[in-house]
């Protein structure tokens, strides 16, 4: 196949891992910004390297003009989650989305790979639109635990080293390392709730300063610049204060004088103009 062909081939691919790395990266953001905890850490993608996939099917035995029909991780997303329990959570939010149909899904985390490998796949159907129109899609989706990534990301790293053909020893220190992933993920489960209560509270603690920063950038505007800055001083010592209630508190009230001095400023400007009219 010319390499022209090859690319004509992963473009779609390359558009529909952007889309949902997109799609994935603003659910993140719609929970934190109302302040709720997001069961996605982290999203990321890949198409697959023409040599990756001349590899695979060699040693699949698949013809060229087959590999779309029978390699299905061409595009791969990788989503990252906090704990074992998020898993579940996502793979609920992926299945009730109207924008991918499931495929199949393999769990190897409730029946691991015998080398310790753990996450769980999703096979999707996906449409991209193209300039030869829709066009539907493989595309897998991992989700695993930060803990789950780092040790898949090392073992993967040796299995290229060492062509597929891993020393005992070395296959031994991983395989206890895995135990010791499984560990390390269940001992996290344990402390969740306080970790979420805290991620929680700092969210909504940045959201609410983002809001009181904004509205005091509006104010220098369309007020007194010795009051907007006596207003500044005293969010920084709100702020300092760690006081999550006083700070909301204080955006309410900013919010509020925020209003008054923008419907003020549009009354003067509305009277302003009236002159200027009459004036002519």
């Amino acid at each position: 196949m010319e390499m022209q062909l090859w690319r004509e081939m992963l473009n779609p691919y390359e558009l529909a891992v952007e889309e949902i790395v997109v799609k994935f990266n603003h659910m993140i953001k719609e929970h934190r910004e109302q302040g709720r905890y997001s069961p996605i850490e982290q999203v990321t993608g890949r198409v697959k390297s023409i040599p990756s996939l001349l590899e695979k099917a060699k040693k699949k035995k698949i013809p060229f003009d087959e590999i779309e029909r029978y390699i299905e991780d061409i595009a791969g997303v990788r989503i990252i989650c906090q704990f074992v329990e998020d898993i579940e959570t996502v793979v609920s939010l992926i299945r009730n989305r109207t924008d991918m149909e499931i495929k199949k899904e393999k769990d190897y985390i409730t029946n691991q790979k015998p080398s310790g490998y753990r996450s769980y796949h999703m096979i999707v159907y996906y449409t991209v639109q193209t300039i030869q129109g829709p066009k539907r899609l493989n595309v897998e989706i991992q989700i695993r635990t930060l803990a789950m990534n780092f040790w898949a990301t090392i073992e993967h790293s040796l299995q290229y080293k060492y062509k597929r053909n891993m020393p005992e020893d070395v296959k031994e220190k991983i395989t206890n390392a895995s135990m010791a992933i499984i560990e390390l993920d269940r001992q996290m489960s344990e402390v969740r709730s306080e970790i979420m209560e805290v991620q929680n509270s700092f969210q909504i603690k940045a959201n609410i300063v983002a809001e009181i920063l904004n509205n005091i950038q509006n104010l220098y505007r369309v007020a007194n610049r010795r009051e907007v800055n006596k207003i500044q001083d005293e969010f920084f010592q709100i702020y300092e204060m760690n006081d999550l209630d006083q700070l909301s508190n204080f955006s309410q009230q900013l919010d509020i004088m925020t209003e008054g001095y923008k419907a003020q400023s549009i009354a003067i400007s509305s009277v302003e103009k009236n002159c200027k009219s009459s004036s002519y």
